[in-house]
């Protein structure tokens, strides 16, 4: 039995991976990458619940987003030099059909950052990823769980007194919230 080389651009530099590198990784590299405490994550293939949430809500967001916002999926947000997670969904501002050739985000764009949990991604998208994403001061944070194949969505809110996400609620049935703007959405619609 022969053992598998990894290619070559799959070994991290002598330094270590950095979030500039994911912009200068061959065409035969996956097209989902992310970087996570400095550790280059390739993400495994979605579920038809994941891939249909994250659809019909980038839709619903797009709709209910006022001028001057842009909604992203699957895109990376730069947190710091070994952090470039790629939230499912993302908020930013930034003026309608600026910024087509760009590959990231700085937080201070981001007004929302949404997870779809993955059997795969639990432990990032429950703990480590919101972590990162209150200490780099993204206000809104969104992580929508599979509970018995129906979204629940669960909201926070940056706390600036502590610099940690507080929760706001877990809408099961319809999600009706004022901020970052306001936006209404059933859990049907975002399985339909």
């Amino acid at each position: 039995m022969t053992a598998e080389v990894l290619p070559s651009w799959f070994y991290p530099p002598a330094d270590g991976w950095v979030a500039e590198d994911l912009d200068r990784l061959p065409p035969e590299a996956p097209r989902r990458l992310e970087l996570v405490d400095g550790a280059l994550i390739v993400m495994s293939p979605q579920t038809k619940f994941h891939m249909r949430v994250i659809d019909n809500l980038t839709r619903v967001l797009r709709s209910s987003a006022p001028e001057g916002l842009d909604v992203v999926r699957e895109m990376t947000v730069t947190l710091g030099r070994r952090q470039r997670p790629e939230p499912d969904v993302m908020v930013v501002r930034e003026p309608s059909g600026a910024g087509l050739e760009r590959t990231t985000y700085r937080p201070e764009e981001v007004v929302l950052a949404v997870e779809v949990v993955s059997p795969d991604s639990e432990e990032r998208d429950r703990r480590v990823k919101p972590e990162r994403y209150a200490q780099a001061g993204i206000r809104h944070f969104w992580r929508i769980e599979n509970e018995n194949s129906r979204p629940a969505v669960h909201v926070y809110e940056l706390d600036d007194t502590t610099g940690a996400y507080v929760p706001i609620g877990i809408e099961r049935e319809k999600l009706r919230l004022a901020v970052p703007f306001p936006i209404t959405v059933t859990m049907r619609e975002l399985l339909s």
